[in-house]
Order: structure tokens, then sequence, then C-alpha cells
């Protein structure tokens, strides 16, 4: 599409407009059935209007001619995300209704599989689109690792921060930034710690075994990023030219396949491994 003063922003501000009308539904969903507290309400609602705004400013930025059906769907999964974003937050004040977190987070990871599928399927993948997945994947794990360090202590919150501090760090080291090869294994691991933080979270298991189940994720989430990192310093420093030729791994690594691979991004469906 070309860039012209023609550029008509008002059907994609249509598509961020119901995303935040639905994040507000489901938020008085919630507080009609489970009586919803007020750091919930203010949490919902503070992740509802940065949603739409972040959404809003990358859509202006993006020129994208149509919304599409796979962002419609992380759009959803989002509005999910902002619902289990306002039960911890109400969860410092009160015991959450576990089912109705579990279900939600359920729905959220479900649907994590299926944006990807739609890009593919319909000819709808972008930049944003692969950057707004990564983004809810990211956040999804940050609040679920909030969830679980209340029960099992704040190490947990090495999970859903990492991402983020690489990021940090990438801004000082650029060459953190550079593109990876696709890996089986950093996707293993990226959707092992959503799955093992919910069941840890439903408090399905012992205390024991719960720990251990945590401790391997981080374990894992720990050797996959240093292992990118290990690789990205390699390819700054000229001896990795070959390597993905190489690599017994290669699959594709993200859903969104025009999104650049950085341990900082691929963490899709929540990190890179």
């Amino acid at each position: 599409m070309a860039l012209n003063n023609a550029y008509d922003m008002r059907p994609l501000r249509h598509e961020t407009a119901v995303g935040a009308g639905a994040q507000l539904a489901l938020l008085a969903l919630l507080g009609t059935v489970i009586g919803l507290g007020p750091a919930g309400w203010l949490t919902g609602l503070a992740f509802g209007v940065a949603t739409w705004a972040a959404l809003t400013r990358a859509l202006r930025r993006s020129w994208l001619e149509s919304f599409g059906p796979a962002n419609r769907v992380t759009l959803a999964r989002a509005t999910l995300v902002g619902g289990v974003t306002a039960l911890v937050a109400d969860s410092f004040e009160s015991p959450p209704p576990v089912t109705v977190l579990v279900a939600l987070t359920t729905v959220a990871l479900i649907l994590d599989a299926v944006d990807g599928k739609v890009a593919r399927h319909t000819g709808t993948s972008s930049p944003l689109g692969a950057r707004f997945d990564m983004e809810v994947d990211a956040f999804l794990i940050l609040v679920l690792s909030i969830y679980v360090a209340m029960s099992l202590g704040p190490w947990v919150l090495l999970i859903g921060t990492m991402r983020y501090a690489f990021v940090a760090a990438a801004r000082v080291l650029p060459w953190l930034n550079g593109a990876l090869p696709p890996s089986t294994a950093r996707k293993t691991v990226a959707a092992l710690q959503g799955i093992v933080l919910l069941v840890v979270g439903a408090g399905i298991l012992p205390v024991l075994p719960a720990f251990a189940a945590v401790l391997v994720a981080l374990t894992l989430l720990v050797w996959s990023f240093g292992r990118d990192i290990r690789w990205l310093w390699r390819v700054r420093d000229g001896e990795a030219a070959t390597d993905v030729c190489r690599s017994p791994d290669l699959s594709p690594a993200s859903n969104r396949p025009q999104a650049l691979q950085t341990p900082a991004n691929s963490m899709n469906a929540t990190h890179a491994a």
C-alpha cells in the first residue's frame, strides 16, 4: 500500500475499540460473577488501556490495510490475559477463584497455537502480528509467575522477568538483537513455561512436586537463553556462519514466521531456546 495521506486508520481504530470494549465487558462479567475487587478492576482497566494505546500506535506506524483474522485471535487472547491479570492482582487481597483463573489461562494458551495457524492459512502474517503475539505471551507468563511466586517464593519471578531483563540488556549490548536459527528446543521450552505455571497455579500438585516442576522449567529457560546468547556471541565474532546449516533441531521457530527470532522475542510462546 502506498504511503500517502489517503491512509485510513478508521477501520483499524474500530478493531482496537472493539478489543477495549471486550476487555471492559470481561471485567464487568468477572465483577458480577466473582465480585472483582478494586485492585482487580484498576489493574484490569490499566491493562486494557495500555493494550489499546500501544496497539493503536503500532497500527498507525504499520500501514496495514486490514487488521486481519490472526490479529483478532491475538486480541481475543489479550482480552483473556487482561482478565487473568485482574484476578492475580485481586489475589493479593483475597483468595482468587482458581477455577476461573485456570479456565481463562487455559483458553489463552490454546489460542496461542491458533493465531499463528490462522496467519499462515490466510496469508496475513506480519511483523506487527508477530510482535503483538509475542508481547501477549510474555506478559501472560509474567503474570502467572507473579501468581505462583506468592506460594513458592520470589525466585519464580525469574521466569516472568527473564525476557524483559534480556530486552534491557540488549539496549546496552546491541549484538543481543541478532537473528537466531529456528529451533524446536526453543519452542518446547517456551511452551513449557506456561503449562508448568498453569498446572502449579491450579494447585493440583503438592508443594514439593510443584517446586520441582517450576525449578525444572526455570532451569530449562536459563539453559535456553544461555544457548542463544552463546550463539549470538559467536555470530558476533564471526565464528558461527555455518552453524545454522548444521543445527540438529531446526524447524519453524514461530507461528508468525515474519518475526525476527531473538532471545528477546522468541519467548513467543514465551521465550527462546
